[in-house]
């Protein structure tokens, strides 16, 4: 219930400044988006009143326990901003007992009065009549390095991976130490492997000695990095941008290659730390951080990550899902709003954001998935027909966790029972057969913590704690310098000043570790 709360007042409003504004291809005129709220539940009788509803008028009308959804959005047309209207963009289904339920704050009788168990717990969604439980799910901490042993071609090779994710996207980025102990990495949207060496240099660690800096100063590592550096296909950024691009527009004219180079380091490439040109030095840092990881996992100083360690677990609630498939149901909506203004002008009618918002668009696109279990990026089973056998088995659907394993593979490691999930995970309550292991259930006594939104005294504790910045030259825009600040959270706090006389790079002390892992925003799944 917490973290739908939490969707209802950031996740909204967070995926409508994402988007900001609507364009269209008609000249001089797009949709500026401003603020969303949220109303109760209501219902629209026959007769055309509208009325509050309560869950059980729902369960026994086999209505959705939704409440409307309202945007404020104005037409900018050559420059000219019309008045800021407020359209009804749809109907979010309302968890029951959330902040925005009829249900809150009535007393044990009012509830009865309305057909309610004062002692149900609540958490839950009621979509057409049907009681339906959104499951939470078991992941790998996404913008976190973590280690292995691999096999190519026979050899055993060391391997560092981070799923880096940002809105939605994820982006699986890989750095591999092969034969001769050379780095290569691999990321979306690129085939094969890029040298490691020439990827730094794409980001701007151009030098030899910036670059050695950058990964350690430990002296075993400094000599693997020397072997790195002699086989070096490249010396200069741009003759590495032009490797590159030859790699990801194969036989297309120079400028193009250049550019979509651009396109891919800024977009594919870790995009936790963010797809601007001034964010390359961060990205750069972050592989170098990567490429020390693997280096000390073959010089056994740091063991394998153990996938299974609930440390390197994160668990997506209700509100985290929510988000996820309001995001794209929002997108398609973005769509038609497109087409339909669009049309509107082919026609030399008005344009109006009232007329124009087709609210079923949305409403349809939030609902389905609830009712079917078939979230966003493939996933099935998100969402379940609550189990009301009796009150103890509709407490522990509540509290069910499902891993996004398939049960059809073995996965021995993953369905044991792991220390770390003590007072966690309960260790008995799981089903027989093939889910044995892959659905867990919380501990009676669990508390869940959630991330936190207040950046400001998180900076404060890291200067607290010695965190030092790395102020950094920026290729552009030149009037600014950028200080990044990596923490052992993952958390990267960045502050522009207008440059100062002398830029200097500082590089991190060898004793410091950056195990990356940032906020848990959206994700893919595949099963």
């Amino acid at each position: 219930i917490d973290s739908f709360n939490k969707f209802i007042d950031y996740g909204l409003q967070k995926i409508i400044d994402e988007q900001k504004i609507i364009e269209t291809d008609i000249e001089d005129t797009y949709l500026k988006l401003g603020k969303i709220r949220v109303e109760h539940p209501v219902v629209k009788e026959a007769d055309g009143a509208i009325e509050k509803l309560y869950p059980n008028e729902g369960r026994l009308r086999n209505l959705s326990y939704s409440g409307p959804l309202y945007l404020e959005m104005s037409v900018v047309k050559d420059g000219v901003e019309s008045e800021a209207m407020e359209a009804k963009i749809g109907q979010l289904p309302i968890m029951i007992k959330s902040k925005i339920c009829n249900l809150l704050g009535l007393s044990e009788a009012e509830k009865v009065r309305y057909g309610e168990d004062p002692l149900d717990p609540g958490g839950y969604f009621i979509i057409g009549g049907t009681e339906r439980v959104v499951m939470t799910l078991e992941d790998l901490a996404p913008n976190k390095i973590l280690v292995e042993y691999g096999e190519r071609y026979g050899d055993s090779i060391e391997v560092a991976k981070v799923f880096s994710q940002k809105r939605g996207y994820r982006a699986l980025v890989i750095v591999e130490r092969g034969r001769k102990s050379l780095l290569e990495v691999s990321f979306p949207s690129i085939s094969g492997r890029v040298y490691f060496i020439t990827l730094m240099r794409s980001l701007g660690i151009v030098t030899d000695e910036d670059i050695v800096n950058a990964v350690s100063s430990d002296p075993e590592i400094v000599k693997f990095m020397l072997e790195n550096l002699e086989e070096a296909e490249v010396e200069t950024q741009e003759e590495a941008i032009e490797k590159i691009g030859a790699r990801v527009a194969a036989g297309q004219a120079k400028e193009y290659q250049i550019k979509r180079a651009n396109y891919v380091i800024d977009r594919y490439l870790f995009p936790h730390l963010g797809n601007d040109m001034r964010d390359r030095i961060s990205k750069a840092h972050f592989l170098a951080r990567m490429a020390e990881s693997c280096f000390e996992l073959a010089l056994g100083k740091r063991s394998e990550d153990d996938k299974d360690h609930y440390a390197n677990k994160r668990l997506k609630l209700a509100g985290d899902l929510m988000e996820d498939l309001f995001r794209v149901s929002f997108n398609r909506l973005a769509r038609d709003i497109k087409y339909q203004l669009e049309r509107a002008n082919m026609r030399n009618r008005e344009l109006n954001v009232a007329t124009i918002v087709r609210a079923d668009v949305l409403t349809d696109r939030l609902q389905h998935p609830l009712a079917t279990g078939n979230w966003v990026g493939g996933r099935t089973g998100v969402s379940q027909l609550l189990d009301r056998n009796d009150y103890i088995s509709t407490l522990s659907h509540l509290r069910r966790v499902i891993s996004p394993l398939s049960r059809a593979q073995p996965h021995f490691e993953a369905r044991d029972l792991h220390a770390t999930q003590w007072g966690r995970l309960c260790p008995s309550e799981t089903p027989e057969g093939p889910n044995c292991g892959l659905v867990k259930n919380f501990a009676e006594m669990v508390e869940l913590s959630t991330g936190t939104e207040d950046i400001e005294s998180m900076k404060k504790i890291l200067y607290d704690l010695n965190v030092e910045k790395v102020v950094v030259k920026v290729p552009e825009p030149p009037a600014k310098v950028k200080e990044i600040l990596f923490d052992e959270f993952g958390e990267e706090i960045v502050e522009e000043y207008e440059e100062t006389p002398e830029a200097e790079t500082k590089y991190k002390d060898d004793d410091f570790y950056d195990y990356s892992d940032m906020d848990d925003s959206g994700s893919m799944y595949s099963d």
